[in-house]
């Protein structure tokens, strides 16, 4: 079987139950601010946590039996750091696990115990006594489903699988199979990866054993690969051996070296060594230092060798590996298939800002429908191309690729059906969100969705207002609408919009992004700002 196939055959996303899907979702992303791009006026750390704590002493006092009892524990209020272990650790007295859905970004998990006196016990202890996993205090309630959903045919994980599927959230850098060896590999033996870049970047990583596969599920899953980003979410694969036929950045097979298949002439580029982000992230002022997450303290998920192992995972490349090359060799994508009187400069630029830095967009005269579009650098080319390639705007379906060009020159330039110019210079506007490493750090890179976090909008804005100001520019409206709370003393206010198709909010994003919003008596006009949520509804 072709390694096309196996994927073929893999679950194309991790998936829990409807019920539990929609519990998910009314937990903290939903009633904090942002799942894009954070506005200045979210709510801090301090006043979310005790919002969190009030509404979870309700949750789990005289009102808990709201929900019937279940053996799926919902977990909330989990720090950033925590990952399957902490849990495990923590509520294992409680009774045997037999299953944990994490979910990074939201600060839950879902936590299924083999019988449900344990979730009983779980629930109950959380109600009367702080419970503390990784340091903090968590919150739990019984869940709306009575199993979590496998993204596989096992009923019992511990049956056993020693390859598993790795979701990697939030990707802001390049992830090769040098990276994804370099994490897994000291916990068990790599033998195979293969990364697929469809639907966001997933891949299936195949340990030696299936003793070393659970070890690292429960060492790495939660884990940030660099901090802040490329979160790793881990469950058990249906492939039970990858078969890889060539070794480079999206496949390798450990155990036949002799599948090396790489450009020559190639010179050999920085290492992209965790603990470090890319040498061009460094250069434009992106830090230096980001690890990965810590391993549990104790000792259980490290490889028996006869060297120690720190207690953060930051190793040198296989010495397999030749080089380190990204999925791009050019800071140019070329974009075709462009509405020829609904597409412009501007309006490339609102949505592809959402995966980097816009320099230069330029379209070409010999080729109707086609521009080039210079980014930040070729990891920005990259997502773009992972998360924009085949979606349609405005009924034509986009093609992104990279281009041959090193650069965008300034030739040629023409008017557009609209009567814009068909080449325009980002390089000086503000709305780019990548020029700092604060604000890079904020951007949650999401492949298009139905749901739009909109922000920076003036707190006298209403829906109506929003609703109309589709209507006016052409573009449908959505058929959900939700404002987040906002503090007193905000002079903004942010929210989501849910539309009838992920079409439709694309639609909008590119042409509502960056709108300027003009209030009466108001000197400077609003910005109206919007990035894909990771919300699937509201």
């Amino acid at each position: 079987m072709s390694v096309l196939e196996e994927y073929e055959r893999a679950p194309k996303r991790l998936k829990v139950s409807a019920e539990d899907e929609e519990e998910l979702e009314e937990g903290e992303e939903s009633d904090s601010a942002s799942p894009g791009l954070m506005g200045e006026d979210e709510e801090d750390e301090g006043q979310r946590r005790a919002r969190w704590s009030s509404s979870d002493r309700k949750d789990n006092g005289s009102e808990t039996h709201r929900i019937a009892p279940s053996p799926v524990v919902h977990v909330r209020g989990l720090c950033e750091s925590v990952v399957e272990a902490d849990l495990v650790e923590s509520l294992e007295k409680f009774g045997n696990i037999c299953y944990v859905m994490m979910m990074p970004f939201k600060r839950q998990a879902l936590v299924e115990f083999e019988e449900a006196q344990s979730a009983d016990r779980c629930v109950s202890c959380g109600s009367q006594e702080p419970v503390y996993i990784a340091g903090q205090q968590a919150f739990f309630n019984y869940s709306t489903s009575k199993r979590i959903t496998r993204p596989t045919n096992a009923d019992d994980p511990n049956s056993g699988n020693k390859v598993l599927l790795l979701s990697i959230q939030n990707p802001l850098y390049p992830i090769t199979t040098d990276v994804l060896y370099t994490v897994c590999n000291p916990i068990g033996n790599v033998l195979r990866i293969v990364i697929f870049k469809r639907n966001g970047i997933q891949a299936m990583v195949e340990f030696e054993s299936i003793q070393n596969a659970q070890k690292a599920k429960a060492a790495l899953n939660g884990a940030d690969i660099y901090a802040g980003c490329c979160t790793l979410k881990i469950e058990y694969a249906r492939p039970s051996r990858l078969n890889v036929i060539r070794n480079d950045n999206d496949s390798w097979d450990y155990t036949k070296p002799f599948l090396l298949r790489r450009e020559r002439g190639k010179g050999r580029q920085r290492q992209a060594i965790l603990g470090e982000h890319p040498s061009s992230y460094s250069d434009n002022g992106y830090g230096s230092h980001c690890p990965l997450l810590p391993l549990p303290s104790n000792n259980r998920f490290k490889r028996v060798s006869h060297h120690d192992v720190p207690e953060v995972v930051s190793y040198p490349l296989p010495q397999s590996s030749a080089s380190y090359m990204s999925h791009a060799s050019s800071a140019v994508a070329m974009v075709s298939g462009l509405h020829p009187n609904k597409m412009n400069c501007t309006r490339i630029f609102n949505l592809f800002c959402l995966y980097g830095n816009i320099e230069k967009v330029k379209f070409m005269k010999s080729v109707p429908g086609t521009a080039l579009v210079e980014m930040g650098d070729e990891y920005a080319v990259d997502r773009a191309i992972t998360h924009l390639n085949s979606i349609k705007v405005f009924s034509k379906r986009l093609n992104v690729c990279v281009s041959k060009q090193h650069a965008v020159i300034p030739s040629q330039v023409f008017e557009l059906d609209d009567g814009s110019s068909s080449y325009k210079d980002f390089a000086m506007t503000r709305n780019n969100r990548f020029t700092s490493a604060g604000q890079a750090s904020k951007n949650i890179i999401q492949p298009p969705s139905c749901v739009l976090h909109f922000y920076n909008v003036p707190p006298c804005v209403s829906e109506e207002d929003l609703q109309r100001l589709c209507t006016d520019h052409d573009v449908p409206g959505f058929i959900k609408y939700k404002v987040f709370d906002a503090k007193p003393s905000s002079k903004t206010i942010s929210g989501l919009l849910e539309f009838d198709s992920k079409t439709h909010a694309v639609e909008v994003l590119t042409v509502l992004n960056h709108y300027q919003i003009r209030i009466p008596n108001g000197s400077n006009p609003y910005t109206l700002k919007l990035c894909f949520s990771t919300s699937s509804h509201l």
